[in-house]
């Protein structure tokens, strides 16, 4: 659960402030919601400077110091198949996608990131009345838009502080995710043998499915071996390009997979990563 100075975009949760021209650079305290949807006030509505105002971001960057000491957010996508997420999050194609059920309850308050051609600019009165739903400081550039984020934002009171420290100095944060909230794990197309034999042993008797990533044959996509199929239908799938996963276990699969990998055409072939 990262706190928002921790992502790799400095414009987090700092939107440009119009404020008082006395009140420029100091620390201003405001509460807020986490849970709390949006108002209904669009990002993109014009935010006109009177007398006496002043545009800053300093107010901003105060107000995200506190954020930093209070939350950390869990950042999810929608885009399973994007390649430049599974190229900048899964290790460039040797991780993983896990996927999840949006209904549990530990994702509870899903935020969709909002990507805007502008920077934000808010008027200081538009943090009143308290508390100010946090959601409406989650807004990206348009360059972002690939992601298509969704957030899960938790007080860090309610995490797990660790003893490490990420890249910026920030404390590491966890939470245990139920293990009912998983639905699949997609393995990458470049994933090493060994960490797919590992997780298959981890899921096997789980109702968590599991797949293997192959560059499609025809345009920029990933076609889904299945190992298995999420729920109760717990049977292994042995194909040319999954059977050495099962080299490790015993008994009929074993024996079938050895023979797969030893007799079958394609073999050879589909067992080359990319």
């Amino acid at each position: 659960m990262t706190q928002p100075g921790g992502f790799n975009d400095p414009f987090e949760l700092l939107p440009e402030l119009i404020v008082p021209a006395d009140q420029a650079g100091k620390p201003i305290g405001f509460s807020f919601d986490i849970h709390a949807p949006r108002r209904e006030t669009p990002l993109t509505a014009v935010v006109q400077l009177t007398d006496g105002q002043v545009a800053r971001d300093i107010t901003s960057r105060h107000i995200l110091d506190g954020l930093n000491q209070q939350i950390g957010i869990l950042c999810l996508s929608r885009a399973p198949n994007s390649i430049l997420m599974w190229s900048h999050y899964a290790d460039q194609y040797q991780g993983a996608v896990i996927a999840f059920d949006v209904d549990h309850e530990f994702f509870a308050g899903q935020i969709e990131v909002e990507y805007v051609e502008e920077r934000p600019k808010k008027h200081i009165d538009s943090y009143k009345p308290e508390p100010v739903p946090l959601a409406e400081l989650c807004a990206k550039s348009m360059e972002w838009q690939y992601e298509r984020e969704v957030r899960i934002v938790r007080s860090l009171q309610d995490c797990k502080k660790t003893e490490k420290t990420d890249t910026r100095g920030f404390p590491v944060f966890t939470a245990d995710i139920p293990q009912e909230a998983i639905v699949s794990v997609a393995l990458g197309e470049r994933t090493p043998v060994p960490q797919q034999q590992e997780i298959y042993q981890l899921v096997k008797d789980t109702k968590i499915g599991l797949t293997l990533s192959a560059v499609d044959n025809a345009g920029y996509g990933f076609r889904q071996e299945v190992i298995l199929y999420p729920g109760d239908l717990r049977n292994p799938t042995l194909s040319p390009r999954t059977a050495h996963i099962f080299l490790g276990t015993s008994g009929v699969l074993a024996e079938l997979a050895r023979s797969m990998i030893d007799h079958h055409p394609m073999s050879p072939i589909v067992n080359k990563t990319v």
